[in-house]
Formats: structure tokens, C-alpha cells, sequence
């Protein structure tokens, strides 16, 4: 069954190939349809360029995504998120009292060892 599958989308790919290579875009004087040669080469060469262009893209993006993902642990970018809080004075006045709150990159408070 799978040899039948295997044989039905190759002889497929082969027919679509072979129709779309006398197709041409390009000016009537470089391509004759006596000669059909060049054309199916270059549409067999494009192909195949396109295939390797794309394993070598999945192969770029595999690297970049396990980089990342293994330098995520060690990411030590913080920022500093102040928040006012108002208060009461002894005398009655009113103040705002800023207070500053260390987080990570995404935004979590950073536990810090003092309590």
C-alpha cells in the first residue's frame, strides 16, 4: 500500500514537472519548444534549490531555538518597578512614599535573600 502511495505522488510530481517545464516567462528568442532540455533543467534545478534552501532553514532555525532556549535560564535581565504608596505622618501630613520592586523580564518580582 505504501509502495502504491510512494509510486502514485512520484509519478504525480513527474507529470507536473514535465507539464510546467515548457512554461517560460521569459522572452520567446531563449527557449525554443523544439529544445525543451534547458527548461526542464532549470525548472528541475529551481526545485531542488528550493528544497535545500528550505532544509537548510530548518536546520538555522532548530540552532537559533535551542540557543535560546538554553540561554533562557541564564537570562539576568532585571528592571526596577517603582510603586507610590500614600501615608500618614505623625503630624497628620500626607505623603506618597515611593517603593521599588526588582523584576525579572517577564515581570515577576525577583525573591531577594533578605526578608
Amino acid at each position: 500500500m505504501k509502495l502504491y502511495r510512494l509510486l502514485l505522488v512520484g509519478s504525480s510530481a513527474v507529470t507536473v514537472v514535465l507539464l510546467g517545464a515548457g512554461c517560460s516567462t521569459e522572452p520567446s528568442y531563449t527557449t525554443s519548444p523544439y529544445h525543451p532540455g534547458p527548461v526542464i533543467g532549470r525548472n528541475l534545478g529551481e526545485g531542488v534549490g528550493v528544497v535545500a534552501g528550505n532544509v537548510a532553514g530548518v536546520g538555522v532555525g532548530f540552532t537559533e531555538g535551542v540557543v535560546t532556549g538554553v540561554a533562557a535560564p541564564f537570562d539576568t535581565t532585571t528592571r526596577t518597578v517603582r510603586v507610590w504608596h500614600t501615608e500618614t505622618t505623625a503630624d497628620g501630613r500626607t505623603i506618597q512614599v515611593p517603593q521599588d520592586i526588582l523584576v525579572d523580564a517577564n515581570g515577576r518580582p525577583v525573591q531577594s535573600g533578605v526578608k
